[in-house]
């Protein structure tokens, strides 16, 4: 570890924290870094994980207004993300770093794959739930086993990975929830938060956090995320999107043949 590579992170934690408040997609930024700096694969997921949880809380917080109401399906939902998040925190912990080392660029390039059809996932919501009200369908806000399957199994890959987390989410609410894009919206991020402290809170007890880099990145993506959020207003989403996710790909092929 040395000023350049401290210098190194931080730069990255201000992008990814800017690219999380624009599109999404911050992991793919502040793993590969981490890597770049020597960190072995499970220390610098764990290490991301902890870095950027600050974002998912803003997210949170910046979803009040829509989560009004929703307290209810919080509290249920919420179960099975702590659930599913405590579970992919174990996984993650109990799985060799070589074998972890061998699936992470594909799981790197699963995640570019989530992140390309995010717009698409989210206006897909919009135009179903558009479709039913149109139609006179009474919105269906029960929550079934299918449902809490869905958001357990998404917490699991969220907290064994991160990347795409809320993309998944927000399809799995879309197919199986009634509401407004909005409301699904927020009802996703504070699973997502809950998902992600979940992760953190384990990963914080296993001592295996790079805690320099950890701290870098909590300050570095915070502010990455107010200024991501100015830039958002002149920035075209997909642009940056696009730019995300060939980083993505060109860091699995080199893990692969580096492999």
């Amino acid at each position: 570890m040395s000023l350049i590579d401290d210098g190194f992170v931080a730069v990255a934690g201000l992008l990814a924290g800017g690219v999380n408040a624009i599109a999404g997609g911050g992991t793919l930024i502040s793993f590969p870094a981490l890597l770049a700096t020597g960190t072995g694969a499970v220390t610098a997921n764990i290490t991301s994980s902890v870095g950027l949880v600050s974002g998912y809380l803003g997210g949170a917080v910046g979803y009040r207004k829509e989560l009004a109401g929703q307290r209810s399906r919080v509290l249920r939902l919420g179960a099975s993300a702590v659930a599913g998040g405590l579970a992919g925190a174990v996984i993650l912990l109990v799985t060799p770093a070589d074998s972890f080392r061998a699936v992470v660029p594909y799981l790197v390039l699963m995640s570019c794959a989530l992140l390309a059809v995010q717009p698409r996932t989210a206006r897909w919501v919009a135009a179903r739930a558009a479709a039913r009200a149109s139609d006179g369908h009474e919105r269906r806000g029960e929550i079934g086993p299918a449902l809490q399957a869905g958001i357990f199994l998404a917490a699991v890959y969220g907290s064994y990975f991160g990347a795409g987390l809320g993309v998944l989410l927000l399809a799995v609410l879309g197919i199986l929830l009634d509401d407004e894009l909005q409301r699904l919206n927020g009802l996703k991020t504070v699973l997502a938060f809950v998902v992600n402290i979940v992760g953190v809170l384990v990963f914080l007890a296993s001592g295996r956090v790079a805690w320099v880099f950890a701290l870098i990145l909590l300050v570095t993506a915070y502010l990455g995320g107010i200024l991501g959020a100015r830039v958002a207003r002149k920035l075209s989403a997909s642009t940056l999107r696009v730019a995300v996710i060939v980083l993505g790909v060109v860091v699995s092929v080199v893990l692969i043949v580096k492999g």
